[in-house]
């Protein structure tokens, strides 16, 4: 085959293996929603987190949780 010899793994690695790249895949998409919901002092800001989330998944999460957050609010509901 094109991979050679693969070493199949039990079921706990997979169980480990997937639970995290799902962690990993909601808390990116999270980071983006909530991004979409807030206010940010300009548009490019906005966008500048959005695109550091979606081409830098963990670290730009990491990031817009820990800096980003705090700099916008939120919408305010009329």
């Amino acid at each position: 085959m094109f991979f050679g010899n693969i070493p199949t793994l039990p079921a706990e690695t997979w169980m480990i293996i997937l639970g995290s790249v799902g962690f990993f895949a909601l808390l990116t998409l999270f980071a983006i929603w909530d991004a979409f919901k807030r206010e940010f002092p300009s548009n490019m800001e906005k966008v500048g987190w959005i695109q550091l989330v979606i081409f830098i998944p963990f670290l730009g999460c990491l990031a817009y949780f820990i800096l980003g957050r705090n700099r916008g609010k939120k919408y305010e509901e009329k």
